[in-house]
C-alpha cells in the first residue's frame, strides 16, 4: 500500500476530487487536514463547497500552519488527506516564516508516518513569470516544495481536465 501520494495539477483541474477518491480507497478512518483559512466570504464559500463535495465520513483537522503537528497527531488512525500544500506554503510566507525549515520538517514527518498521506498541491510555475517579487518568490518556493515532496513520495499524479496521469509509482491495477 502506498504511504505517501502527491496529487498535483492546476487550479480547478480536479486534483482535490481525485485525491479524495484515492484516500477513500485506503482502509481506516479518513482524516482531512485542511490548510485553508476562511478569511473572506469567497474563501468561506470554497471551503463549504469542499466540505459538501467530500460528504460524510471524514474527521477534519484544521492546520493552516502546523501541518507537521497535525500529521503526527493523526498518525495511526487511517489515511490522511492534506488539502493543500499550496495554501499551507502561502500561510507560512504571509506570516513571514522561513518556509525552508518548515518544508524540511514536513519531509521528515512524512518519512515517519505509519498511516498513508495523500497530499494535494498546485503546479504554479507553468505560466508566465509573475511581475512582482512576492509572487515570484511564492512560485519558486512552491516548485521547490513540490520537488521535495515528490522525491520522497511513493506515487505522484498530475491531474489535468479531471484526468490523472501517473508521474511516479506503479501503474494502477
Amino acid at each position: 500500500m502506498p504511504q505517501i501520494i502527491l496529487v498535483t495539477g492546476g487550479a480547478r483541474s480536479g486534483k482535490s476530487r481525485h485525491a479524495e477518491a484515492r484516500a477513500r480507497g485506503l482502509p481506516g478512518e479518513r482524516v482531512y487536514i485542511a490548510t485553508a483559512r476562511a478569511d473572506d466570504d469567497e474563501m468561506r464559500a470554497r471551503i463549504a463547497r469542499h466540505i459538501a463535495d467530500r460528504g460524510d465520513g471524514w474527521t477534519t483537522i484544521e492546520a493552516p500552519v502546523d501541518l507537521v503537528g497535525a500529521l503526527d497527531r493523526s498518525d495511526g488512525r487511517g489515511p490522511r488527506l492534506v488539502d493543500c500544500l499550496t495554501l499551507w506554503l502561502s500561510n507560512l510566507m504571509l506570516e513571514g516564516r522561513d518556509w525552508e525549515p518548515e518544508a524540511a520538517a514536513l519531509v521528515a514527518a512524512l518519512a515517519r508516518q505509519k498511516s498513508p498521506v495523500v497530499m494535494v498541491s498546485n503546479e504554479v510555475g507553468m505560466g508566465i513569470v509573475p511581475d512582482n517579487a512576492l509572487a515570484r518568490a511564492f512560485r519558486d518556493a512552491q516548485g521547490w516544495l513540490n520537488q521535495r515532496v515528490a522525491a520522497i513520495a511513493d506515487e505522484v499524479e498530475f491531474v489535468v481536465a479531471g484526468l490523472p496521469m501517473r508521474v511516479k509509482g506503479p501503474s494502477p491495477a
